[in-house]
C-alpha cells in the first residue's frame, strides 16, 4: 500500500480493529514513521476510555524504537481526561525516565493525575520540572500547579502560585476557588468569588457545591436561584446536595424539574436509589435513558448488586458484551460482577472474568483482588483465596475482613483468629463484618471464653452487635451446653430478636435434649416464621429424643397438612454467610 494512501485512510475517523489493519500495512511496508499518526488518530475518534485502546497503544508505544514526544503526550493526555490518573502518571514517569523532553500538555496533564490521586511527591517532582524546563509562565501549567496544591490541602503555596499568575483566566480563578471549597473554607470562598473579575457557570457550580456540601441547602438555593445560567452540572449539585441531606424526594423533585438531563443526572439518582434500596426506581430511570454508556451500566449493576439481586447483575453484564453494545468493562463494572458471583457463589464465572482481564489487558488491583478473596473464600476455595490475600500490596480491613470471615464460615478458625490478631497488630480498627468472621471462627472452634470475650470487646471498637452477632454467641454458648447462659442472654438484648437468634438456641436444645426450653425457643420461631417447618422439625426430633412421641407425630402430621416446607438454603447463620 502507497505511503498517500495510507497517510491519507489515516486523517479518517478509525476504529481500534480499523487501527490494527492499518498498523499491520505500517509495519508491512516499513513506515513506521507513521506509527504516532496513528497513535494520534485511534486517540482521536475514541469518545470513551477503553482497556482495549489503552492497552493497544501503550504496546505501540513500548514497541517503538524512537518513542516520540507527540505520541506519548497523546497517550497522557487521553489517559488523565478519561480519569485513568495512576496510568497517566506512570507513562509520564516512563517518558521523563527515557530521556524525552516533555511537552507542556503533558506536563499539565500529569499534574493533574496527581492532584486527582494525591500523589503528592510525583506532584512536588513535576513542579521542580517545570522549574527546570521553563514552563513556570504557561497559564496553563501554572493552573495546573495551583490545582495540585489545592487538592493537596496546601492552600498557602496555591494561593502564592496563584497570585504569581501575572494573566489570569477563569481556569486560574475558579481552580483557586475550588481548593477553598473543598477544604469548606466557604467565607474564603466567597472572597474569592466576589474578587473574581469574570464568572462562568463552573465558579457558580463551585460554590452552590460547597454549600451543599456543608448541608446549608437553603444558601445553595439562593446561589442556584440567582445565576445568569445554569448547566447540567448546576442541577445536577442541587440534586447531590438534597441526597446527601437524605431528602430523596426533593431531589427526585429538582431532577424531575430539570430541563436538559445528563449521564450524570441518572447515575446521581440511581446511586441515591440504591443507597435506599428503592431498586425498582432505579431501573426504571435506568431504562429511560436511550443512549446508555459504560457508567450508566456500571451504577445499574451495582445497584442490583448491592441490593442482593446477583442475577440481574449478571444478566446486565452480559448484556453490556454483546457485539450490539459492546463497552468494555472497567474495574468499577468487574467489582460488582465479583460481588455478585460472590452472592451466587458461582466461580466457575469469576473464573472467566479473571481469564477476561488478562485477555484485556485490565491489571489486578489490591481493590480486584480483594473481591476475587470474597468470591474463593465464600466458594470453599480457601487456598486460591489465600494466594491472592499473601499476593496484595496493602492489606486494608476490608481484605482482612474478607479472609477472616471465609476461614471462619470454612472452618479453618486457628488462621481466622490468627488473622484477627495479625490484623489487630497492625492498628486496624475491625467493623462489624470482621466481628461476624472472628465470631463464627470461636464459634466452630468451640471456644466459648475467648468468643464470649471477643463479643464484649465490640463495645470497646464503638459497635453496637447486631442480631445476627447475637446468633453466633448463642449458637457458641448453646453447643458448650451453657443454655441458660444462651437464654438469658437472648433475654437481655437491647433489641427483639429475629428467627435466627431463637433458632440457635433450638438447635442447642436439640443436641442437649433440653425440651423446656426448645418449646421456648421453638414458639419464638413459630411466632416469627410461621411458614418455615425447620423449626417444627427441630422441636419434633427433641420431643422423640425425649420420648414423647405423640407430640412428635403431631408436629410432624401438622407440618404435612399445613404443607409447609423448609426454605433452602435457610438457617440461622445465613447472615454470618452471605
Amino acid at each position: 500500500m502507497k505511503v498517500s494512501n495510507l497517510t491519507t485512510l489515516l486523517q479518517k475517523s478509525i476504529t481500534t480493529d480499523q487501527a490494527k489493519e492499518l498498523h499491520c500495512q505500517i509495519l508491512i511496508n516499513s513506515l513506521k514513521n507513521l506509527e504516532p499518526l496513528l497513535i494520534r488518530q485511534t486517540l482521536k475518534y475514541s469518545s470513551h476510555y477503553s482497556p482495549r485502546i489503552s492497552h493497544y497503544v501503550k504496546s505501540i508505544l513500548r514497541l517503538m524504537q524512537n518513542p516520540d514526544v507527540f505520541s506519548t503526550s497523546s497517550t497522557i493526555r487521553y489517559l488523565s481526561q478519561h480519569g485513568q490518573f495512576r496510568e497517566a502518571f506512570s507513562l509520564y514517569v516512563q517518558m521523563h525516565s527515557s530521556g524525552l523532553f516533555p511537552s507542556t500538555f503533558a506536563v499539565s496533564s500529569a499534574l493533574k493525575a496527581c492532584a486527582k490521586i494525591l500523589c503528592q511527591i510525583g506532584g512536588l517532582m513535576i513542579h521542580g520540572q517545570v522549574e527546570k524546563f521553563g514552563f513556570r509562565n504557561v497559564v496553563f501549567v501554572q493552573t495546573a500547579l495551583v490545582d495540585f496544591y489545592s487538592k493537596m490541602g496546601d492552600l498557602m503555596i496555591a494561593r502564592k502560585l496563584f497570585d504569581e499568575i501575572t494573566e489570569k483566566n477563569v481556569v486560574s480563578w475558579n481552580s483557586m476557588l475550588a481548593g477553598y471549597v473543598k477544604y469548606g473554607d466557604m467565607a474564603t470562598a466567597q472572597n474569592v468569588f466576589d474578587e473574581m473579575p469574570m464568572r462562568d457557570v463552573i465558579s457558580w457550580n463551585s460554590m452552590v457545591s460547597g454549600f451543599a456540601r456543608a448541608k446549608d441547602m437553603e444558601q445553595a438555593y439562593e446561589l442556584f436561584r440567582r445565576m445568569p445560567e445554569r448547566s447540567s452540572a448546576s442541577w445536577n449539585t442541587m440534586v447531590t446536595g438534597y441526597i446527601q441531606c437524605g431528602q430523596i424526594e426533593l431531589a427526585r423533585n429538582f431532577f424531575d424539574a430539570m430541563p436538559e438531563r445528563n449521564i450524570v443526572s441518572y447515575i446521581t439518582m440511581i446511586s441515591a436509589y440504591s443507597k435506599y434500596g428503592n431498586v425498582e426506581s432505579a431501573k426504571d430511570l435506568y431504562d429511560q435513558v436511550n443512549e446508555k454508556n459504560l457508567l450508566l451500566y456500571n451504577a445499574m449493576i451495582a445497584c442490583f448488586a448491592q441490593n442482593n439481586r446477583a442475577k440481574e447483575a449478571l444478566q446486565l453484564f452480559d448484556e453490556m458484551l454483546k457485539p450490539n453494545v459492546n463497552f468494555q468493562p472497567d474495574k468499577m463494572t468487574l467489582a460488582s460482577v465479583i460481588s455478585s458471583c460472590s452472592q451466587l457463589g458461582d466461580s466457575k464465572y469469576g473464573a472467566w472474568i479473571e481469564s477476561y482481564m488478562r485477555e484485556s489487558g485490565i491489571r489486578m488491583d489490591d481493590h480486584l483482588a480483594t473481591s476475587f478473596i470474597d468470591l474463593y473464600a465464600k466458594c470453599g476455595d480457601i487456598e486460591k483465596a489465600y494466594e491472592l490475600f499473601n499476593g496484595l500490596q496493602n492489606r486494608d480491613l476490608v481484605a482482612y475482613t474478607a479472609m477472616i470471615l471465609a476461614c471462619g464460615i470454612n472452618g479453618r478458625a486457628k488462621d481466622s483468629i490468627k488473622l484477627f490478631d495479625e490484623m489487630m497488630d497492625a492498628d486496624i480498627i475491625p467493623n462489624a463484618v470482621t466481628f461476624t468472621g472472628i465470631l463464627t471462627a470461636y464459634s466452630h472452634a468451640g471456644l466459648v471464653k475467648e468468643g464470649y470475650r471477643c463479643f464484649k470487646s465490640m463495645e470497646t471498637h464503638g459497635i453496637v452487635p447486631s442480631k445476627d452477632h447475637y446468633s453466633i454467641v448463642v449458637d457458641l454458648l448453646g453447643k458448650a451446653g451453657r443454655l441458660e447462659e444462651a437464654y438469658e442472654l437472648i433475654r437481655r438484648m437491647p433489641m427483639q430478636p429475629h428467627a435466627g437468634v431463637w433458632g440457635a438456641l433450638l438447635l442447642a436444645c436439640s443436641l442437649h435434649n433440653n425440651v423446656e426450653l426448645a418449646e421456648v425457643a421453638a414458639k419464638n420461631c413459630f411466632e416469627l416464621e410461621p411458614d418455615s417447618s425447620g423449626y417444627r422439625s427441630l422441636l419434633a426430633n427433641v420431643y422423640a429424643s425425649a420420648g414423647r412421641w405423640d407430640d412428635a407425630k403431631r408436629l410432624r402430621v401438622g407440618i404435612e397438612e399445613k404443607g409447609l416446607v423448609k426454605i433452602p438454603g435457610s438457617s440461622w447463620m445465613d447472615c454470618a454467610t452471605s
